[in-house]
């Protein structure tokens, strides 16, 4: 490997993909250091018997923008999402729909008990709310909690209990609301104007054609970067590379260590249960949410009934999604998910079989107001050193993206 390089970028995820992917394309050469084997960050997925495993509960949502500037959507061939949720409550099902692109389902689930009928107009309310002005917009508003700012709708209490929390819960693994209101408008309009879809290959085919566009030579796998040192790394292996600017990339926790501060980010975690079944508990392909608000599963998702890849011909894929990081065993674990979902779907679940648990410590940071804004201008944190992804930005894969190009475009102008 080279003792120098122009750039050197810390991290394979998203956020360091697109920032060396736009270096690549202004004709900047760069050199990006991943830690593990592959890249992707926590946007990896897992083939396991015959299964493909994401590395936690993800989507795409292709409304995002900079995901439609920078990723070929019909070479990952996207399955997609029903746009609705079928939530437990009071021992049954009630399906619940987006009025907008299925008005009849979305009339049938007018009078169910996941809200009142005021709640389903404030959800109309809602929407218009974050469909207004631009999406730089957003993040200029008012800022506050996303439960204050459901209140303060006018959401009643058991709509925000049945229905906000398990589905927030699910997206930022926060069912106490505290998110900003900033990022879950933003969620929600991304959501109300694209679909949430699944590549055929995983979520892991996302970062892999960003990958497939960079020189085969750009990229170093299983190379942890130890510390920083003005404008050199040093690597596990004791090697120093040193550039005209490096670009830390890196999660949260890690890049707060590599610039040496002693207070790590806080984090939210979560755990993710995969199953095998011959056949599926239900045959739509909705995000099925816990609103009753008991036991360990959140959310439940069959990845196989959005994209049929996601499984061998004639088994289903279960995907369950639990907030934080229970205090049991793996086996135990397994057996108290079993348990619950026995009680929603009957005895049947007891044949079916536990493919791997995936236990994220860190899924994503907290989140909470006051938010950095993501599309204030890339500053160095230092002379020579550029921060991007989930660093001192809001996470999702929209932000990680953009972070990287924007950490790029600085990098770029700085040097010329």
């Amino acid at each position: 490997m080279p003792a120098k390089a122009d750039v050197i970028v810390v991290g394979g995820g998203l956020a360091g993909l697109c920032c060396a992917l736009k270096l690549h394309q202004e004709g900047m050469p760069f050199l990006l250091l991943e830690a593990s084997d592959g890249v992707g960050g926590r946007v990896r997925t897992d083939r396991v018997e015959g299964f493909l495993l994401d590395r936690g509960f993800q989507v795409l949502l292709t409304a995002y923008p900079e995901a439609q500037r920078v990723l070929d959507y019909k070479a990952l061939d996207l399955h997609y999402f029903y746009p609705g949720a079928m939530v437990r409550f009071g021992g049954k099902f009630h399906k619940v729909a987006d009025p907008w692109r299925h008005p009849l389902d979305g009339l049938r689930g007018a009078f169910s008990p996941v809200g009142n009928l005021g709640d389903k107009v404030k959800v109309g309310r809602l929407r218009r709310k974050t469909m207004e002005g631009s999406v730089e917009d957003l993040f200029s508003r008012r800022e506050t909690t996303t439960l204050e700012a459901l209140l303060e709708i006018g959401f009643s209490e058991k709509m925000i209990d049945r229905f906000f929390r398990p589905f927030l819960g699910g997206v930022f693994f926060d069912r106490e609301l505290g998110i900003s209101n900033r990022m879950f408008e933003f969620g929600f309009r991304m959501f109300s104007s694209g679909e949430t879809a699944l590549p055929a290959a995983g979520m892991g085919a996302i970062p892999e054609q960003i990958a497939s566009r960079l020189p085969g030579d750009s990229l170093r796998l299983n190379s942890r970067v130890e510390s920083i040192q003005d404008r050199s790394v040093i690597l596990a292996s004791g090697e120093k590379v040193t550039a005209h600017a490096l670009v830390l990339a890196a999660e949260a926790p890690e890049a707060a260590r590599l610039l040496g501060e002693e207070k790590r980010p806080a984090s939210r975690s979560t755990t993710s249960l995969y199953f095998a079944a011959e056949e599926p508990p239900i045959h739509e392909p909705l995000l099925i949410l816990n609103g009753e608000g008991q036991g360990f599963v959140n959310s439940l998702t069959i990845s196989s009934l959005v994209a049929p890849t996601y499984a061998p011909e004639g088994q289903a894929l279960i995907a369950v999604t639990i907030i934080g990081l229970p205090s049991l065993r793996d086996d135990q674990l397994t057996e108290a998910v079993r348990s619950q979902l026995a009680g929603w779907f009957g005895p049947k679940v007891s044949a079916w079989r536990h493919l791997r648990t995936y236990w994220i410590r860190h899924a994503l940071p907290l989140q909470i107001p006051p938010l950095p804004d993501p599309t204030a201008p890339a500053h160095p944190v230092r002379p020579g050193l550029y921060v991007c992804g989930e660093y001192g930005n809001p996470a999702s894969l929209q932000w990680a993206m953009f972070s990287g190009r924007k950490a790029a475009e600085a990098v770029i102008e700085a040097l010329k």
